[in-house]
């Protein structure tokens, strides 16, 4: 960590040369080259039930949410969720414009410059995909380019080990476990902090250009180069 003095000859950090507060973001659609994000709304409670009916449940472990039992239920969740200011959730869509997952922003302090992404819960048709990696590169991307942002911070079960990985591959830096940190679902959770800086945003925002580009890829979509090889 760089480290000023002051007048007692005390460390002191940097001055911010960033002009605060930042803007509040906006709850706009993010689009990208394979997927896109809009804000999210009843109506996408269809897809997203379909969407999470394909698997067995386990990815709702780590989530404060059960799964979705119903319809109405869904629909309950989406409505709840599109007048929310903070957190702001987004419906994900694959290139094909078929709803495959959500997110949010949340944890947002202009005063700072600081937000969080959360609520991330991929379908299984989008897990693993480069959907779903440029999905959470758009929102780094909204944050630090579009708005001017200092930090961009992940959070997680810190039990929650594919969490973990997801985060270490797009370039997080671990900053240590809160313990005991909340409780849900009546259980533990001890949290798991990573984070993104603004001055390592731009060897990493080439870092993910040169992976989402067309001709990282085969015909079948199959990439030619990993993203921790970049």
């Amino acid at each position: 960590m760089t480290v000023s003095t002051n007048d007692h000859g005390q460390p002191v950090g940097l001055p911010v040369a960033t002009p605060l507060p930042r803007p509040f973001p906006p709850h706009t659609d993010l689009v990208g080259q394979y997927c896109s994000l809009r804000a999210m709304r009843e109506e996408d409670a269809p897809g997203l039930f379909d969407a999470y009916a394909e698997g067995d449940g386990s990815d709702w472990t780590y989530l404060p949410d059960a799964p979705w039992t119903s319809l109405k239920q869904a629909a309950d969740r989406c409505r709840a969720a599109q007048g929310t200011v903070d957190p702001q959730h987004y419906t994900i869509l694959d290139a094909q414009n078929i709803v495959s997952g959500r997110c949010a922003l949340l944890r947002i302090a202009p005063d700072v410059g600081s937000m969080e992404v959360g609520w991330i819960h991929f379908a299984p048709r989008l897990q693993g995909t480069t959907a779903a990696t440029e999905a959470l590169v758009l929102l780094m991307r909204y944050a630090f380019e579009t708005l001017g942002y200092r930090r961009f911070e992940w959070k997680c079960d810190a039990l929650n080990a594919p969490s973990r990985r997801a985060a270490e591959r797009l370039g997080f830096t671990y900053e240590g476990t809160f313990r005991q940190a909340t409780v849900y679902k009546g259980r533990n959770r001890d949290t798991a902090w990573f984070s993104i800086v603004d001055s390592e945003w731009p060897a990493l925002a080439a870092r993910f250009d040169r992976w989402l580009d067309p001709a990282n890829f085969d015909d079948q979509g199959k990439q030619l180069c990993a993203l921790n090889a970049i």
